[in-house]
This record gives C-alpha cells, sequence and structure tokens, in this order.
C-alpha cells in the first residue's frame, strides 16, 4: 500500500499548515487508495518519524516523501536525507521514495507564471 507524506518546514503559527493539510487532503481525493498525511521538520507536529510510523502501523510498504521547500536548499539537501536514511534504517521492510522538491518541479513552475499574469490578478 502506498502512502505518501507531504512534509514541509513548519510554523509556530497554526495557519500556516492549511495548505499543506490541503494537499495531503487532494492526494487522498486524488488516489483513494493512498494513505495520506503531513509531516514537518520543526515547530509543528507531526514529525516525519510519527508521520512515518502511523502509515506503517496503517499497512503503508511504500512511503513516498514530498518535500514542500521551494528549492535544494540545507533542509531538502542536507536534512531530510538524513532524516529519510534512519527511516529506512527503522523501517529495513518499507520502500522509501524521496521526490524532488516541489519547486523543481517544472508544472509547478509554469502554475506560479500562470497565476502571475492571468486576467484579475
Amino acid at each position: 500500500m502506498l502512502g505518501v507524506i507531504v512534509f514541509a518546514h513548519g510554523s509556530r503559527d497554526p495557519l500556516w499548515r492549511a495548505p499543506v493539510e490541503a494537499v495531503a487532503r487532494r492526494i487522498a481525493e486524488r488516489a483513494p487508495g493512498t494513505l495520506a498525511r503531513t509531516a514537518y521538520l520543526e515547530l509543528t507536529e507531526p514529525d516525519l518519524p510519527s508521520a512515518a510510523r502511523e502509515l506503517v502501523a496503517a499497512g503503508a510498504t511504500t512511503l513516498r516523501v514530498l518535500p514542500l521547500f521551494f528549492g535544494m536548499g540545507k533542509h531538502a539537501r542536507e536534512d531530510l536525507p538524513q532524516l529519510m536514511d534512519a527511516l529506512q534504517r527503522e523501517h529495513p521492510q518499507v520502500v522509501f521514495e524521496r521526490l524532488p522538491t516541489a519547486g523543481e518541479d517544472p508544472q509547478l513552475i509554469d502554475l506560479l507564471a500562470a497565476l502571475a499574469v492571468k486576467e484579475g490578478a
């Protein structure tokens, strides 16, 4: 079973989580058999290991991590690979996949450009 973790930085502001949680909800809507959760690097719960444990307990055998970072900064380049290595050691029976950061996806770049120039913006 596939599980997807939408992974973001985190914030003390509870309203900040809304768009991250919306992405996880949309994943579940688009792929009803997929388990989707959010996880955060800091300042917000759950953290990545907790979200992974929850999905593994729910039956996920493959976990994809979607980093909602705009670029390949330190968190995406160093912190996330270390966290995922630790997850693989904790759950050797699970296949872990780290997707590119959201900001590296040409479709997202095109969408943002389209939003910037659309009528009424």
